[in-house]
């Protein structure tokens, strides 16, 4: 009798001190904006990072992943994590801009050879002057950036293999001015549409057309209001993994520690499934009935002649020379490794 009342006796007191230690847990809300499904490469990266975070911390963080836009766009999640009404967000880049100009570096087009030049810059040095310069500025500290895929034009009209089939064209861009000097430099106009309303713009025609990555293009079902893409690879997109600055530092050194190892895990996920579709993107999206426009290297040097300098003006005006020539400069390093 004693043995059975010791035993319920212990029973209680783990329930108890299992009840407090989730009581006490950190609350970690981590918002994206793609599916709720393992193929977006948004969402297996996110459910990686819950698993890891809370395995690693012993359930002192308690991570709620919060998909498909579900927390607000782009914008309304970083305003949450400046507000701290949202602790980790994954947003694309064409918002960010939007807090912090000098993130429309990242819009220059046709900059990066390849997916390893591209983490190179991103992950080195220029990386991380940049992202200090950002936490200082806005209270948003990026942990790292994984691709949102090399963007590509797709249109509901017609094939687009050199600048000049883009006339005419009504093409949907982000809700930055950066990507409308972008795609007007090319001969098309550009309307702005933000990201969860942009599926309905294409199926009633409000644009034409759209540019994005295989990832996004395939997660919306983009493609099911579009005839052609073209692989052009404007721009190598980038999606950023922001925390509060004031949640991170009230976290204990170990819980950084987590919380930093578990976002490379992250990252290397959501790169690798991103690239991976990069790489097969003319049988992805030929399999989802697109007419797939291949753009040669001269073909895509004359969208480069065009674009790069119009978007690199505007982009000097916004934020003057400081970034640009940094970009620049980590390019050119790359490339004279």
């Amino acid at each position: 009798m004693k043995l059975t009342s010791r035993l319920l006796g212990a029973t209680a007191a783990l329930a108890i001190a299992s009840a407090a230690g989730a009581a006490s847990a950190k609350e970690l809300k981590y918002a994206h904006f793609q599916a709720a499904d393992m193929s977006s490469p948004k969402h297996a990266a996110a459910l990686a990072f819950e698993t890891c975070v809370e395995g690693k911390t012993a359930g002192s963080i308690d991570v709620q992943v919060y998909p498909a836009s579900q927390l607000g766009d782009g914008g309304q999640v970083i305003e949450g994590l400046q507000l701290g009404t949202i602790q980790l967000g994954v947003v694309h880049d064409g918002p960010i801009s939007g807090v912090y100009k000098p993130f429309a570096v990242f819009a220059m087009p046709y900059l990066f050879d390849d997916q390893a030049m591209a983490w190179s810059v991103v992950d080195g040095a220029f990386g991380a002057e940049m992202f200090e310069d950002m936490r200082a500025k806005t209270g948003i500290r990026v942990l790292g950036l994984a691709d949102n895929g090399v963007r590509n034009f797709t249109n509901s009209k017609v094939p687009v293999a050199e600048p000049e089939d883009m006339k005419g064209l009504k093409m949907r861009v982000m809700t930055a001015p950066v990507w409308t000097r972008l795609v007007e430099s090319l001969g098309a106009s550009a309307t702005p549409v933000p990201w969860p309303e942009l599926p309905g713009a294409l199926q009633q025609g409000v644009v034409d057309g759209q540019e994005n990555g295989v990832t996004n293009i395939v997660n919306a079902s983009l493609y099911q209001h579009q005839k052609y893409v073209s692989l052009d690879g404007h721009v190598f997109s980038w999606h950023a993994y922001m925390i509060n600055d004031d949640f991170y530092e009230s976290l204990t050194d170990a819980e950084k520690a987590a919380v930093g190892q578990c976002v490379e895990i992250s990252k290397i996920i959501h790169r690798g499934m991103t690239a991976a579709q990069d790489a097969n993107a003319a049988t992805i999206l030929g399999e989802k009935g697109l007419e797939v426009v291949p753009v040669s290297p001269e073909q895509k040097a004359k969208f480069r002649e065009l674009a790069q300098p119009a978007v690199r003006e505007y982009i000097v005006g916004e934020i003057g020379e400081e970034w640009p020539g940094k970009l620049d400069a980590a390019v050119a390093q790359y490339r004279n490794r």
